[in-house]
């Protein structure tokens, strides 16, 4: 069954277990699944630029080095980039304590 594009999708903790490379192949699915306008919405812990704050993300970040082979925790920088690689026009930044909402327009 082919499925149309849709106007949103929601992409939860992605990054963690991946690399760079990998991120962008799957929200470069999650790009082609959206109508032009749609938005993908990431709940995710982001770092702050100094890559040791907040504690949330912090603590995240050294359990995913830990236990997975190319896995981080990213900043917003990181994840902007991520999605502009891949098409996206803009990226919003959204505290949702204690992570945040990622919202990536198509």
């Amino acid at each position: 069954m082919i499925r149309p594009p849709s106007a949103s999708k929601l992409v939860t903790n992605f990054p963690g277990d991946f690399d760079p490379a990998t991120c962008e192949r799957l929200l470069a699915k999650v790009h082609a699944a959206l109508v032009l306008g749609g938005r993908a919405v990431a709940l995710q812990f982001v770092l702050n630029d100094d890559r040791v704050s907040p504690p949330a993300a912090t603590g995240l970040s050294l359990g995913v080095l830990a236990t997975t082979p190319s896995g981080d925790t990213y900043t917003f920088a990181e994840l902007d980039r991520m999605f502009r690689t891949v098409g996206f026009r803009r990226t919003e930044l959204h505290e949702l304590p204690p992570e945040h909402v990622l919202i990536a327009h198509r």
